[in-house]
C-alpha cells in the first residue's frame, strides 16, 4: 500500500463519547477492508463531555494514523469539517458524522470512486431513515425547503455525508465566509459529482444538536449567502404594494369626488404609512442583515480556533 494514495476521514466530535468506542472500532474495520491507507482526523469542536480526553487515550492504539484537533470552543460543526480538511494529509477525503447515522462503508464507497478519478465529489443520498416519524417529517420539510429557496441540485434528503478530491478540498478552503453552508460552497464550486445511496440508521447514543433553531439558522444563512430571494422578494412587495396603493389612491379620489369622504386626506394618509411604512421596514431589516454579513467578513477572523493538534503515526507501517 506504499504507493496507493491516502485517503482521510474527518469525523467533528461533539457530545459523542458514548459511540466512539463503537466508531472507533469502525474505523479499523474500514481500515482493514482498504486497499488505501487510511487516516482519521477526528476535530473535537469544544465537546463538553469526555471525548477528546478517550481519544487522546486511544487514538495511538489504531492501526490506522490519525490526527487529533481540538477546538478551544464550540465553533459549529462546519468549522470543525474546515479545520479537519485543512490538517488532513490525504488526497480524496471523506466527511462523516460521529454518531454513526450514517454507514462508514459510505467512505469507502467515496474513497474507491475518487481514488478511481470517477468523480471529483461525492455525495452521500438517503434512499430511507430509520428515524421516528415526527424527526423524518421535519428532516423532509426542512430539506424541501432548503431546495426551493437555496439548492434545487440538492438530493431531496439533503447532505450530510460527503467527499472531495484534494483539488475541491484546495478550492474549499479559499472560501472564507462566515455564517454561510459548506454544503452550498460544495455545490457552488462545482466539479464533477458522483451519488451514493444509503438508508440512514437510527441514533444508538445521546440526542442530536440539530436542534429546530439551529435547522432555521442554517436555512437564512444559506439563503442569505447563496440566493437572491430577500432582494427579489423584496422587489415585489415593492411593487405589490405600489399596484396597491395606485388602485387604493384611484378609489380614495373617486369617494373624495362623490362626497363619501367627510375628513379630508384621512384615508390617504393611513394607507400611505402602513403600506410604506412597513415597506420601509422590510427594506432596511433586509438591507441591514447583508451589512452585518460585510461587516463579519471584514473583521478577518479565523473561522475557528485549534487549541491542541496531535499526530499519531506509530501504526502507519501495519
Amino acid at each position: 500500500m506504499s504507493g496507493a494514495p491516502l485517503c482521510s476521514l474527518i469525523i467533528p466530535v461533539y457530545r459523542n463519547e458514548a459511540s466512539l468506542p463503537e466508531l472507533m472500532a469502525a474505523c479499523r474495520e474500514l481500515a482493514k477492508s482498504m486497499t488505501q491507507p487510511l487516516e482519521v482526523v477526528c476535530v473535537i469542536d469544544g465537546s463538553p463531555d469526555s471525548s477528546a480526553a478517550w481519544l487522546r487515550e486511544h487514538l495511538p492504539e489504531q492501526p490506522f494514523a490519525s490526527q487529533l484537533c481540538e477546538h478551544s470552543r464550540n465553533f459549529g460543526s462546519f468549522a470543525a469539517i474546515r479545520t479537519g480538511l485543512g490538517a488532513a494529509r490525504g488526497d480524496c477525503f471523506a466527511v462523516m458524522a460521529a454518531d454513526l447515522q450514517e454507514p462508514i462503508s459510505l467512505a469507502k464507497a467515496f474513497f474507491e470512486r475518487l481514488s478511481a478519478n470517477l468523480a471529483d465529489v461525492t455525495i452521500g443520498v438517503r434512499e430511507g431513515r430509520n428515524d421516528p416519524l415526527t424527526s423524518s417529517l421535519g428532516s423532509k420539510v426542512f430539506w424541501w425547503l432548503y431546495r426551493r429557496l437555496v439548492l434545487p441540485e440538492l438530493p431531496p434528503g439533503g447532505v450530510d455525508m460527503f467527499g472531495c478530491t484534494r483539488e475541491v478540498r484546495d478550492m474549499l478552503l479559499t472560501l472564507h465566509e462566515r455564517n454561510s453552508s459548506l454544503v452550498g460552497q460544495l455545490f457552488w464550486v462545482g466539479f464533477r459529482r458522483a451519488e451514493v445511496g444509503y438508508l440512514r440508521q437510527p441514533r444508538k447514543h445521546g440526542e442530536s444538536a440539530w436542534t429546530f433553531s439551529r435547522k432555521l439558522r442554517y436555512l437564512l444563512d444559506s439563503v442569505y449567502s447563496f440566493s437572491d430571494l430577500p432582494i427579489s422578494l423584496l422587489k415585489w412587495l415593492g411593487a405589490g404594494a405600489l399596484l396597491t396603493a395606485t388602485l387604493s389612491g384611484l378609489v380614495i379620489l373617486t369617494a373624495r369626488l362623490a362626497g363619501l369622504i367627510e375628513v379630508p386626506g384621512y384615508t390617504a394618509t393611513i394607507l400611505a404609512v402602513m403600506f410604506f411604512g412597513g415597506l420601509n421596514a422590510l427594506g432596511l431589516g433586509v438591507i441591514g442583515e447583508y451589512v452585518w454579513r460585510t461587516y463579519e467578513n471584514t473583521k478577518g477572523r479565523p473561522l475557528a480556533i485549534t487549541a491542541r493538534h496531535q499526530t499519531f503515526d506509530t501504526k502507519v507501517s501495519e
